[in-house]
């Protein structure tokens, strides 16, 4: 499961995330950005750094199917955390696909999209 700490919840983090590289897949997109070594919060965990947001709105679906999207979503980010880069800011942002999507589909387009952007944000 995703750590409590490592979730964003600030508009403001969504914002600037918002402004950095972009991955899109059929039933998601994710945006990244990095964060200036000197922005960073000193800590001794290496996930502490890391920030990740879930954004699904009402076009997926209803309470119950949103609340499972995100539950899945942040399960999948979780196994990405060991690869990602300090100081990067991921959100997730569901599609109205990603309610009927399987449990393997959806995990696995967050695998592909999440590569994608680690692959773009340590270009810039």
């Amino acid at each position: 499961m995703l750590p409590a700490a490592v979730r964003m919840r600030s508009s403001d983090e969504f914002r600037a995330t918002a402004r950095g590289v972009r991955a899109g897949r059929p039933c998601l997109v994710v945006h990244a950005s990095t964060v200036a070594p000197s922005d960073q919060q000193p800590t001794t965990s290496p996930d502490a750094n890391i920030r990740v947001g879930f954004v699904v709105s009402k076009s997926v679906g209803g309470a119950a199917v949103r609340n499972r999207v995100k539950r899945r979503l942040r399960h999948a980010a979780a196994e990405h955390l060991p690869d990602t880069p300090s100081g990067t800011r991921v959100v997730v942002r569901a599609l109205p696909a990603a309610a009927n999507a399987s449990w393997p589909t959806l995990r696995d387009e967050l695998a592909g999209a999440w590569r994608s952007a680690m692959r773009r944000v340590g270009d810039r």
